[in-house]
């Protein structure tokens, strides 16, 4: 059994892991921490857990999860993982972070999350876990900096097509709909029900922090820097991202060559299904799931492909997909506990 811990546990990606991890043949949970009042069951406080697991979660003891645990998820908030990853690598711990403290140079670090990066020696030690897209990287991997959720979504819909030679690497635009739990467990009267229900809004248009991780990305396959649009939006769904990317053709091609050059690119891969012509994905396909789903589209009129795709963000988006991590960097069937 793989003995694992969770720093940040009562969060929504932290309590999604630890429902991940409890249902996971081979992993045993021995530690579970966060930064709260005063120590209370995880059951109590998340009822959903209850029958499933009764462990206390208090604060962190760095200590005594490198005695205990084989691997550590950190589902910290953006700067707090640069501060507690040092003190499990040091002590030779497989570490998965899901915050962006390790996705990104220090310069678009420092840049997008407004603050300075204080482990720059363990930066370059980080492999970005994709699995679909770095799948060898990883399998040799001790540190993984776990994807972002609009990142994931988005690369997985167009990196066949920037590698495939199918669509120009210039003038991409990424239009994404995210529920509101991809904005975290915390108190903002922009999040609550009043103000989200039966509306909708665009927020950070090409001012979100994500765009340089999905440039970076994307810039890997093209072999070059690219500059894209990126329009988020918050729509009233408790999870899910739903991605539309418009991509400029290279040539013309028809819909069946594109439908079939992306099932190729997947081909063997477990968790994303690439829809037959003219099937689009829904977001209930894939909530709950490591799912993602993608669509395709080719507009010859306007010269145009383009790809739809849907996630969960809390599973494929961010807790799924670190499991998914575990598993392939353990050696285990990359579905372990994801199906």
């Amino acid at each position: 059994m793989i003995k694992v811990a969770v720093v940040g546990a009562t969060g929504y990606t932290g309590e999604e892991l630890v429902d991940i991890l409890v249902g996971h043949p081979s992993a045993d949970i021995v530690s579970l921490s966060a930064k709260i009042d005063k120590p209370q069951d995880i059951a109590e406080i998340f009822p959903s857990l209850s029958g499933k697991i009764s462990m206390v979660c208090g604060d962190l003891d760095v200590k005594e999860v490198n005695a205990k645990a084989d691997v550590v998820f950190l589902a910290l908030p953006h700067g707090v993982s640069m501060a507690v990853a040092p003190k499990f690598l040091k002590a030779k711990k497989r570490v998965i972070d899901l915050s962006a403290d390790y996705r990104l140079s220090v310069s678009d670090y420092e840049k997008w999350y407004k603050r300075d990066h204080t482990d720059k020696m363990n930066l370059s030690k980080a492999v970005y876990g994709l699995p679909e897209l770095h799948r060898d990287q990883i399998k040799k991997a001790s540190f993984i900096a776990n994807p972002g959720c609009y990142p994931t979504s988005i690369a997985l819909a167009s990196v066949p097509a920037i590698k495939e030679g199918l669509a120009e690497t210039d003038g991409i635009i990424a239009d994404s709909k995210s529920g509101v739990t991809g904005a975290g467990r915390r108190a903002d009267i922009a999040l609550s029900f009043g103000e989200v229900n039966e509306s909708m809004k665009a927020y950070k248009i090409n001012q979100h922090q994500h765009m340089p991780e999905i440039e970076m990305e994307l810039g890997k396959f093209a072999k070059k820097k690219i500059k894209l649009s990126f329009i988020p939006h918050l729509v009233p769904l408790n999870r899910g991202i739903l991605s539309t990317v418009y991509m400029q053709l290279k040539k013309a091609v028809s819909l069946k060559e594109v439908v079939a050059t992306y099932k190729a690119f997947y081909k063997g891969e477990r968790f994303v299904r690439v829809l037959d012509e003219g099937i689009y994905p829904t977001i209930r396909d894939v909530v709950g799931s490591n799912f993602c789903g993608i669509g395709l589209v080719v507009d010859k009129e306007r010269g145009l492909l383009i790809a739809v795709s849907v996630i969960d963000n809390l599973t494929k988006g961010a807790a799924g997909q670190a499991v998914q991590n575990m598993n392939i960097m353990c050696g285990l069937d990359e579905t372990m506990g994801l199906m």
